[in-house]
């Protein structure tokens, strides 16, 4: 039991407990409640004991008070009062017990041996005890004693008072004694339930634990993953999950049901945006006899339908990884090409120096190159948007153990720090009329997102305002087998 008891200590040391949680509140009620319970009995108890014990004195001394002038009066036919008062109190006289007669003068008449208590003590006794027949409990000398006293008579004539002084004190300590045994005792069982309660709790409180870590680690891949199954819970438990798993299952619906219908629009408005889009742009080629307001007008509509054109298609790639049906090519890419050719790409198109920063080593990388490519023009199309024509953008290699760092620098206008948490949800934007005017959808940073995640790897961000942002793609680097 020892071992047990050490046991449970050490874990409950070993997990810290929120004291705000469930669990700590019901645990530290419950044992407070049942420790004031164990310390009430406790101490009733005691209190009991003791009013027994003072009470069984009190009863004893009452009794032999009441009988001690019959037994004066019938010894007293032939013998002197003096000598009969010895004689009577010398036979009911016992240890640890003081009887005297005072006459009402103030004088011993009689006493009993065997109880060596000052008479200065007694004088005090007397001066203390109130008027009244019932014995009472007085302390002399850190001794414990009950005092009772009784009016004598004989034939009418008083003879004075006896009184009994019964020492109580070797029955104190044992009571005492016995006290401290029952602290102890509550003690340990109040430690016992302690131990008992949070074990119970824990145990009790492991279902909704349960819960909460699954819940925390649902995505929208898996929200028709396996229910949430839970034996030997309480029914209130079970019920919880049965919610928890309806719950899921009605989500599982809902978003299957949006991504296949954000699939279906983007796919049926491609189509017919393609179409419009290239006859605007043949429009455009064969336009001769149009004004400039005509041919403005047509470069804008075909503007805006390439752009709702790129918007579409960034949109069926976010239902692909959501729906988990985009899939990624896995293998061994030489980064130091693949990024070379990005760059030369950007340059021709935009103009931008690119500028490449490594050790001039040979940098492989696990990945899907098409999928990498389509970050990196991401990445790169986004610092030349948000920089100055002049400005250098930077592509810096790095290797770190068995990861693979690609960090895309420019030198731009920068992200405020509170919008850096945000930048990779789906159309959020920094700055709408800046976003706008660089031809922005609001999905690209959040396609880059996934697409690295979907090769194992994350992207994050650092930045400040009037300064530059620096991207940052980590990837599993590659190694051949030995």
């Amino acid at each position: 039991m020892i071992h047990r008891i050490q046991s449970i200590l050490k874990s409950l040391l070993r997990r810290r407990v929120s004291t705000n949680s469930l669990q700590f509140r019901l645990t530290l009620e419950l044992t407070l409640i049942s420790a004031l319970g164990v310390c009430s009995i406790t101490l009733w108890s005691a209190w009991r004991l003791e009013q027994t014990l003072i009470n069984g004195y009190k009863q004893n001394l009452s009794y032999v008070a009441d009988s001690f002038p019959e037994r004066i009066k019938i010894n007293s036919l032939n013998d002197s009062i003096q000598l009969e008062l010895e004689r009577s109190i010398a036979q009911i006289s016992k240890p640890r017990l003081l009887i005297w007669v005072r006459s009402p003068q103030g004088e011993i008449l009689a006493r009993s041996r065997g109880m060596n208590i000052p008479s200065s003590d007694l004088i005090e006794v007397f001066n203390k005890l109130p008027i009244s027949n019932d014995p009472q409990v007085f302390y002399i000398q850190q001794q414990s004693f009950i005092l009772a006293q009784s009016y004598l008579s004989l034939d009418g004539a008083p003879l004075g008072n006896v009184y009994w002084l019964q020492d109580i004190t070797e029955d104190q300590r044992q009571l005492n004694t016995l006290f401290n045994q029952l602290v102890l005792g509550s003690i340990l069982l109040t430690f016992i339930l302690i131990v008992v309660i949070t074990s119970r709790i824990r145990k009790a409180m492991a279902p909704i634990k349960e819960i909460s870590k699954i819940a925390s680690n649902i995505s929208v891949i898996d929200l028709g993953a396996d229910p949430l199954e839970l034996r030997h819970a309480p029914d209130e438990i079970l019920g919880l999950a049965k919610t928890f798993n309806d719950m899921l299952n009605r989500l599982s619906i809902s978003w299957e049901q949006q991504q296949q219908f954000v699939g279906n629009v983007s796919h049926e408005l491609k189509t017919p945006l393609t179409v419009i889009s290239g006859y605007l742009q043949s429009l455009l080629r064969r336009g001769d006899n149009l004004n400039f307001h005509q041919n403005q007008a047509l470069e804008i509509a075909s503007s805006e339908a390439e752009r709702t054109i790129r918007m579409l298609q960034d949109l069926l790639d976010l239902a692909r990884v959501d729906s988990g049906n985009l899939h990624f090519r896995l293998m061994p890419t030489v980064l130091n090409t693949l990024t070379a050719e990005v760059a030369e790409m950007t340059h021709r198109v935009s103009d931008r120096e690119i500028v490449i920063q490594d050790n001039n080593s040979e940098i492989v990388v696990y990945a899907d190159q098409n999928r990498l490519e389509q970050v990196l023009i991401n990445l790169l199309d986004n610092a030349v948007k948000y920089s100055n024509k002049d400005e250098v953008v930077y592509i810096n290699l790095e290797q770190s153990g068995q990861q693979t760092l690609i960090h895309i620098i420019d030198q731009g206008v920068g992200i405020p720090l509170a919008h850096q948490s945000r930048i990779f949800e789906r159309f959020y934007r920094v700055d709408e009329g800046m976003t706008r005017s660089r031809d922005g959808t609001g999905l690209g940073l959040a396609i880059a997102k996934s697409l690295i995640e979907g090769m194992h790897g994350k992207i994050t961000l650092r930045s400040k305002p009037g300064e530059g942002s620096t991207f940052t793609i980590i990837l599993p680097s590659w190694e051949p087998l030995p």
